[in-house]
């Protein structure tokens, strides 16, 4: 169930911004693909996606974690992410696709003058290219990955990157995120802040607890904040 304040839809919006993994595009099918290719090559048996969808949002750390129950500072850890980012890499958009909505929420929001970007924890090497294959490079009013600011989310420097670049004030921002990490950075940079439902939502908090303005089921509804 969806829901939208009165304070979201009364404030006046320029730039409506997107996390990437879970909440823009279904990544998890190409994420869960080169893990299971390097399952093979350790003589491990594939994992389904239902088991890794709720961990692709974290990337490489997700997935090398779900796989291998291996994190960050463990000896093989580094070792397994490299060859993981690799085979990633080489085949980043097969099966990713976009969530059904954001294109036609891409149109609406075009259609009303406002300008649309991603803020994503990606790596720029896969961000970039992945737009483009996805034919969306282009039209992003901006684009800021994992590498392009000192700092990643849930730091809000990525978020105020963002609206420095599409010339918006944070506070005509909204930023829809499919993560807590997604609220915490938003709020911190001054932004309206919105949860997509449909999205991967991590495996910590429950997303009914995270400080949000909204909750989107569908990216459309999103336009309901957005008033004509």
């Amino acid at each position: 169930m969806s829901s939208i304040t009165d304070e979201a839809s009364s404030t006046l919006t320029q730039a409506v911004l997107f996390d990437l993994d879970g909440t823009f595009a279904d990544t998890a099918p190409d994420l869960g693909h080169a893990l299971n290719v390097l399952l093979a090559a350790h003589d491990k048996p594939p994992l389904p996606l239902q088991q890794v969808r709720h961990v692709a949002s974290s990337g490489a750390r997700g997935m090398i974690g779900v796989g291998f129950g291996l994190a960050p500072g463990d000896p093989a850890y580094d070792a397994l992410t490299t060859k993981f980012l690799a085979l990633y890499e080489a085949r980043l958009c097969a099966d990713t696709r976009l969530f059904p909505g954001i294109p036609e929420l891409l149109q609406a929001l075009e259609a009303r003058g406002l300008l649309w970007g991603i803020v994503t924890n990606k790596a720029e090497r896969f961000t970039l290219p992945l737009m483009s294959a996805l034919g969306l490079r282009e039209r992003a009013s901006c684009i800021v990955c994992g590498d392009s600011t000192p700092y990643r989310k849930p730091h809000p420097q990525p978020l105020l990157a963002a609206a420095d670049r599409v010339g918006v004030e944070p506070s005509q921002c909204i930023y829809l995120g499919d993560d807590e990490r997604d609220m915490i950075a938003g709020r911190a940079a001054g932004m309206r802040v919105a949860v997509a439902e449909y999205g991967y939502l991590g495996s910590g908090n429950p997303p009914h607890t995270w400080a949000a303005d909204m909750r989107v089921a569908h990216p459309l509804e999103l336009l309901r904040a957005i008033p004509l």
